[in-house]
């Protein structure tokens, strides 16, 4: 059996998801990988099949997505020629997580495919949306990357195609501890801009995981450096806690590790405030702008012992087994 499994590259999420489905879709045939989007800070170890710019938004430094970058990174002739170009002939299952290249592609051509993603989840009513926000976001969700089946991940079983999230094994594996600090991991934000704000909070040492800095450097309590799989999977288990934005794999981790979690979303992005909505009826608590509220709140959540139990089991391979089996030509 051809299996193609096509991953968005905007984010680290879909990336990290990927590496551990990978080898489990190596299983049950001959396996090509698509990657398109120009925002993943993780690599996925794998070689690819086809490389495409895709279409996607890139991460601003003040809490959103910077708009002027991204409407410069499109190219819709690029696009639609890609998705003229892709053969999909060959294929027995193919696979999608929120990836519009291929979801177009398999449209043009009449060809099934199965979305395996977060965003698919989002395909059911019952999963919590902010109240009175950018509804019109809504047809990204529905027309982005259309497939014609569905199998979703979210922080809880809102729906019967939606499970809980892929905990990463490196991630299983860790040994975990508390030395203290917390752990920062902001990609909408400079760090510049985080350094300020955190060396108001001096008695707490600060890891950030910077997207915009090239450089290794602390700052009184703040320790920064370029993102780094391996040293943010270190520093993460032997937090006391991460402060992070409204994605998913992230947030979904470190809850997993029996971390304190503050997540704060990127302005205007829908997605995130959706997770920012479900992860908050939870019990874990959202802030929503970096301005002069921002210290006594975070303040508040550090002096908080509580922390959020969540059971994510591992069945990954359960999930891909049942896949092959109803979705394969």
């Amino acid at each position: 059996m051809r299996i193609l499994f096509a991953i968005q590259g905007t984010g680290n999420g879909h990336i990290s998801r990927a590496r551990e489905i990978v080898p489990l879709l190596k299983q049950y045939g001959e396996l090509d990988l698509l990657v398109s989007g120009t925002q993943a800070d993780v690599l996925l170890n794998c070689p690819l099949r086809y490389r495409f710019h895709g279409f996607s938004y890139i991460f601003g430094k003040k809490g959103s997505v910077n708009h002027w970058e991204t409407y410069k990174t499109m190219n819709l002739r690029r696009l639609w020629r890609d998705i003229r170009s892709l053969p999909l002939s060959e294929y027995d299952l193919i696979i999608n997580d929120f990836e519009p290249v291929t979801a177009w592609a398999c449209k043009l051509q009449g060809r099934p495919s199965v979305a395996l993603s977060h965003q698919a989840s989002f395909l059911s009513k019952n999963t919590p949306r902010p109240k009175d926000t950018f509804h019109w976001q809504e047809w990204v969700f529905k027309h982005y990357a259309p497939t014609t089946h569905q199998i979703g991940f979210h922080f809880e079983t809102y729906d019967s195609f939606i499970n809980t999230p892929v905990i990463r094994s490196e991630i299983r594996s860790l040994e975990t501890n508390d030395f203290g600090h917390i752990t920062v991991y902001l990609p909408a934000y400079h760090d510049n801009l985080l350094v300020n704000f955190l060396k108001r909070i001096p008695e707490v040492r600060w890891e950030v995981f910077s997207k915009h800095s090239k450089r290794t450097y602390t700052d009184k309590n703040v320790f920064v450096q370029p993102i780094n799989n391996q040293q943010y999977n270190k520093s993460l288990a032997n937090s006391s806690g991460l402060l992070t934005g409204g994605g998913f794999e992230g947030p979904a981790e470190a809850l997993y590790l029996g971390k304190k979690v503050l997540v704060m979303p990127m302005k205007y992005q829908y997605e995130q405030l959706c997770n920012a909505e479900a992860i908050k009826q939870m019990g874990v608590p959202v802030i929503y702008s970096l301005d002069d509220d921002f210290i006594p709140r975070v303040k508040s959540w550090l002096h908080c012992p509580d922390k959020v139990s969540v059971h994510f089991p591992d069945s990954t391979s359960d999930i891909v087994a049942d896949m092959v089996e109803k979705y394969s030509a």
